[in-house]
Parts: structure tokens; C-alpha cells; sequence
């Protein structure tokens, strides 16, 4: 028999029969995952995955000898032992990851009252925070595992009001393709507003908040852990497809987390979750190829919802090359959202012709923004004289004034070198005298143009406004 405290190798796996009694077994475990560049010795010591799951038998069992499991993200989450008393913290953790941890030892026992945290690494802050941040978003004190377990009931029932006429049959008894399927209406009728994408999203908040706390309890069915699952699944489709978030898979099971990344893909629009979270890409935005896709897809809200955000996020890059140009795209595109926002509940029986209006206002500002972006070379300019053109021409307009546009395209280049040429100095954007500099050398510059001077102060602004952008984002 191994000594007190002698940690050996994990069996690759027990026979069946002992899976299902306890057996003589070290009193020390380690439980990781082992890889292949794992040292020999490690990885004979490690196990497989069958070993583990053996592991995870006897270790919860009440009269077994293994008493302490030394763990790194395995049975840190999700892992209920009703009577475990004493936790070992010796890792950074935060958010609901830490709460989900200290909850191993927070769970009713008979003979246990309490739980004993021992921190090694100081996660006292760390834990305020998560508290406070859970005890916020749901308004309730977590300290009393059943409040918890009573707002996740109070949750579920306003969301099964909300899909009550939903069919959502087919994610619990359907086939794959069929529970994809699911989850995607799902999350269309989610989107069907901006009221009923906000009651959804702050509803499975708390929802999540209490999860967090109660998971290992034992008061929840088989079937209401996957029903809250389901929401789960929704909630990160509706946050990837508006928010360009990474799905938080963290509270699903291996199962549902994979099928959350399936059904995203499935809508026919991979190439948008292959980018950065927070970064669309204007050359699959402008794909002809792209956009057909985009305008095949068959669940209008979720098509609005993609477009808003790839379209957003287009036109944040544009600014850093055309401010003005850039805002005012963004002021017709938030025009077309809030138009789609204001829908009443009259036009409810007009809800496809909104959509589709919607969503081609979107598609032709889409091809604007591309013909705006390349219309530089039309004019035999670059791009950044393009912008400082751009201002010349928006001053024109709001004052109601001609100016010829030959001219106004040699100004342009003229103001571009007036600003590159204060702009070599690293700091003369901070510096006063520069700034003056440039103000005087762009109203000489005016002046010999012939360029209305009552408007000079508004281009200057403009001006220096634009040359920041360049020095910030170049």
C-alpha cells in the first residue's frame, strides 16, 4: 500500500464492476488531462480518460478513501460532492469561474454546515468583485444558496412565458441538424425587437448570475438543467450575432457549448465568426460572393442584426481614415436601425416588408460605403487628401457656396502638406505653437485659394481634427 500522502499512478481504468463500488485507492489524486508532450513519467501518472472518469466515481463517494483530488481546471466548475468541506486555492481565478469554485464547498450536507476556503494566492478582492458584480446584475443576496435557487425557478418561468408558443420540441428530442435548426429560430424570435432582445438578454443575465451560485444543488430536474441550458444557447448566439462577443459557453456542458458554435455556422455566414471578436473586415463585408450569401439567409432579424454589426464595425475603421466621411455614414446607418428600432406594434402584421426594406437600406449603404471608399482614385487624389477634400466640400455645402472643384482638389493636396509637414514632430500635436503654426499657414492657404473666408475657423477645426485622426491611427 502507498504511504500517507504518496501520489501514484492512475490506472488507465478499473473493470466495470469496481466503477460502481468503492475500492481501495490512494488517498491523494492527481486529475489532469495529459498531452503528448507530456515527460513520460507525467503522463504515466496521469491517466486516461477512461481512468478519470473512474476517478470521478470513487471520489464521490462518501466512505472511499481517496480524500484529496489535486485538480487544475478539472472539477473546478460543475463538479458536485455534497460533502466536501475543505478547497485549496492556490490558482487566479474570477468572475463566475471563481464563484463556481468556491461553490464546491458551499453545497448542504447532513452533519455540514459550512465550507472552508483556504486561499494561497489571495483571492479576496478577486471574490468582492465577483460577488458584487453577481449581487448587482440579479439584486438579490447570494449568500443563501436557496434565494439563488429561487430566482433561477422565477427566471425559467418568465422565459417560458416568453417562448411559450415557441416549439422547442426539436432541440430536446430532434436530431442534430433539427436542434440547430432550434436554436436558431430561437434566437430569431429573440431579435424580432429591440424590447424583446433586451428582456431576453437581462432575464438570462440573473438567470446566469444564480446559475453560477446553485449549479451543484440538487434541485433541479434532468430536464430543467437542459431547458436552462437551452437559454444559455440562445443567449450566446443572440450576443455573438449583435455584439461580435465570443459565445460564453463556460456554464455548458461539452454537448450544448458545441452545438452553440454549430449553429452560429449554420446560418450560412462562417467567414463573419472566423474574425476577430471585435473586428469585422471590410474585404468579406465588400465580397460580392459575401453579400449574395448574407441575402440568402432565410431569418431576416439575424441577417439586420449581422449586417448592423460587420456594417459598424466597417465604418469605425473608415473613420480612421475619414472622419467626416465616417460619421455621417454612421448617422444614415443608425437612422435605418432606429427606423427598424420605432416599429409599433401596429406593424407587426408588416413585419417581413419592414425586414426586407431594412435589410436592402442596409445592403445599398453597404455599396455606397464601398463606392465612397475607393472614390479617392476617381479623383486622382490619395486617400488621406481625400478627407481633407472631403472637409472643403462638407464647408461648401453647409454654407451654401460654389467653389471649383479643380481648385478645391489642389487645396486639398496643399492643406495635406501643410499638416504633414507640421505633423513630422512627434509631439506637435501638444504643442500650442505648432498648432498655431498650422492654423496661420492653412487661412494664408485659404486666402490664396479664394476660399470663402467666413468659414475658416470650421475648416481649421475640421482640419486639425482630421490631422489628430491620421497621427492617432496611421
Amino acid at each position: 500500500m502507498p504511504k500517507m500522502g504518496e501520489i501514484t499512478k492512475t490506472p488507465d481504468h478499473l473493470s466495470s464492476k469496481e466503477q460502481k463500488e468503492v475500492v481501495p485507492i490512494e488517498r491523494i489524486k492527481m486529475v489532469m488531462t495529459r498531452n503528448k508532450d507530456d515527460d513520460e513519467d507525467l503522463w504515466n501518472l496521469l491517466g486516461n480518460k477512461e481512468g478519470r472518469k473512474d476517478l470521478d466515481f470513487q471520489f464521490k463517494q462518501l466512505h472511499s478513501n481517496f480524500k484529496i483530488a489535486i485538480v487544475v481546471d478539472m472539477w473546478l466548475t460543475g463538479f458536485d460532492v455534497p460533502f466536501l468541506d475543505t478547497i485549496y486555492i492556490d490558482k487566479p481565478l474570477q468572475t463566475h469561474n471563481l464563484i463556481q469554485t468556491i461553490s464546491r464547498v458551499n453545497r448542504k450536507y447532513e452533519g455540514k454546515d459550512k465550507g472552508l476556503v483556504v486561499d494561497y494566492i489571495g483571492i479576496k478582492k478577486n471574490l468582492n468583485h465577483a460577488l458584487g458584480m453577481f449581487n448587482s446584475s440579479a439584486a438579490d443576496d447570494f449568500e443563501d444558496i436557496d434565494k439563488a435557487i429561487i430566482l433561477i425557478k422565477d427566471q425559467l418561468d418568465l422565459l417560458r412565458q416568453f417562448f411559450y408558443q415557441f416549439d422547442s420540441s426539436k432541440y430536446f428530442e430532434g436530431n442534430p441538424v433539427e436542434q440547430l435548426q432550434c436554436l436558431n429560430k430561437a434566437s430569431e424570435l429573440v431579435l424580432q425587437t429591440e424590447k424583446s432582445e433586451h428582456f431576453f438578454v437581462e432575464v438570462t443575465k440573473k438567470l446566469k448570475g444564480a446559475y453560477n451560485l446553485a449549479c451543484g444543488a440538487n434541485d433541479f430536474t434532468e430536464r430543467e438543467i437542459d431547458e436552462i441550458h437551452f437559454y444559455f444557447a440562445i443567449k450566446s448566439i443572440v450576443v455573438k450575432l449583435t455584439k461580435g462577443e465570443a459565445p460564453d459557453t463556460a456554464q455548458m456542458n461539452e454537448k450544448v457549448s458545441k452545438m452553440v458554435e454549430d449553429a452560429i455556422i449554420s446560418e450560412g455566414v462562417e467567414e463573419i465568426f472566423k474574425l476577430d471578436d471585435n473586428k469585422a473586415n471590410a474585404i468579406d463585408l465588400f465580397n460580392d460572393k459575401f453579400l449574395e450569401k448574407i441575402s440568402q439567409l432565410e431569418l431576416p432579424n439575424t441577417k439586420i442584426k449581422i449586417l448592423e454589426r460587420l456594417l459598424k464595425q466597417t465604418i469605425s475603421d473608415f473613420k480612421k481614415v475619414n472622419k467626416m466621411k465616417g460619421i455621417e455614414f454612421s448617422a444614415r446607418l443608425q437612422s435605418i436601425i432606429n427606423r427598424y428600432n420605432e416599429r409599433s406594434e401596429r406593424d407587426i402584421l408588416d413585419y417581413d416588408g419592414i425586414q426586407t426594406d431594412t435589410s436592402e437600406q442596409i445592403l445599398d449603404l453597404i455599396l455606397e460605403l464601398r463606392k465612397e471608399m475607393a472614390s479617392f482614385e476617381d479623383l486622382g487624389i490619395d486617400y488621406e487628401e481625400k478627407a481633407f477634400y472631403d472637409i472643403l466640400d462638407a464647408i461648401c455645402r453647409q454654407y451654401g457656396f460654389e467653389f471649383d472643384q479643380e481648385k478645391m482638389l489642389e487645396l486639398a493636396r496643399e492643406i495635406k502638406h501643410i499638416v504633414d509637414d507640421a505633423a513630422k514632430y512627434p509631439d506637435w500635436s501638444e504643442r500650442d505653437d505648432i498648432k498655431a503654426q498650422l492654423k496661420m499657414d492653412i487661412i494664408v492657404k485659404l486666402h490664396q485659394f479664394g476660399y470663402p473666408p467666413i468659414t475658416q475657423d470650421d475648416v481649421y477645426k475640421n482640419v486639425l481634427e482630421q490631422a489628430e485622426n491620421f497621427k492617432k491611427n496611421r
